[in-house]
């Protein structure tokens, strides 16, 4: 079968580890034996609020990147489809899109931290602090730095929306006596605003899964469930806390799974409208 060794990948890959996640979260870390003690601790208070800070970093990230991408998409396809602009605007929100982990949390050191270039130069030339007390090191920071890398994304899988919007639409609306702001906001944003949504769940999904930017950029404390389940691996103070952090991964399946799920049914209802 040739679609055999995609299923192999998908196994090993995906469905495999999927499975000992959920298995370990309801394993003993000590006698391997049944326990619900894992997920009882994902109601603790810490456990709550770095869920409610990953829902924040989410949802902010991908509202800022939805909205900001959007225009930014509107505008790349108002160029026409032979543009050299657009496509080299497209290539490199390709490119940006991508750029995350150790190398773009580097970049904005450089940039913002506290011998970073902007920073030394408002700080010496106006005297103008924006380091403040390392906010680029806390949630402030991971809201700004994850909003570079989901505007780029926004533009990828919303751009195909607006092209496969119909021109007959427009036409009759106009010969219908609508003006542009009417087809709009009668008609043109309407049937976009379900590829909105699912675009934005997708970039909701890519930011609550990211970890390696968060990871160079936050060294104390675990301000989202990424970093958090890095401690209950990792940490020489919280021992034998493996299991747990195979409990957050499992909520952290749910919560994607959940988001994927809304995604695909707006997906669905887009395609009946948009060619």
């Amino acid at each position: 079968m040739p679609v055999l060794p995609f299923f192999g990948f998908l196994a090993v890959f995906l469905i495999v580890p999927t499975v000992t996640v959920i298995i370990g979260a309801f394993q003993d870390g000590e006698t391997g034996g049944f326990t619900m003690g894992n997920i009882e601790a994902l109601g603790s208070s810490a456990a709550i609020d770095t869920l409610r800070k990953s829902l924040l970093l989410s949802g902010s990230t991908a509202l800022l990147g939805g909205v900001l991408g959007a225009v930014l998409a509107y505008l790349i396809v108002s160029l026409g489809p032979r543009s050299i602009l657009r496509r080299t605007t497209l290539s490199i929100a390709g490119v940006l899109a991508q750029f995350g982990g150790v190398t773009l949390a580097f970049a904005w050191i450089s940039l913002l931290g506290f011998s970073g270039l902007l920073t030394v130069v408002l700080r010496d030339g106006i005297g103008f602090d924006i380091y403040g007390t390392g906010w680029l090191y806390g949630l402030k920071g991971l809201i700004v730095v994850y909003t570079y890398f989901q505007v780029p994304l926004m533009v990828i899988v919303f751009t195909p929306a607006l092209e496969g919007l119909r021109p007959q639409l427009k036409e009759a609306a106009v010969n219908l006596g609508a003006t542009n702001f009417q087809y709009w906001r009668m008609v043109g944003i309407p049937l976009l605003t379900p590829a909105f949504l699912g675009s934005v769940l997708l970039l909701f999904a890519n930011a609550f899964a990211a970890y390696a930017t968060a990871a160079i950029l936050v060294s104390q404390g675990n301000p989202i469930v990424p970093l958090l389940i890095r401690s209950a691996l990792t940490s020489e103070v919280l021992l034998g806390q493996q299991n747990l952090g195979f409990a957050l991964a499992t909520e952290m399946i749910v919560v994607v799974a959940i988001v994927m799920g809304l995604y695909a049914l707006l997906l669905r209802r887009t395609s009946r409208w948009l060619r």
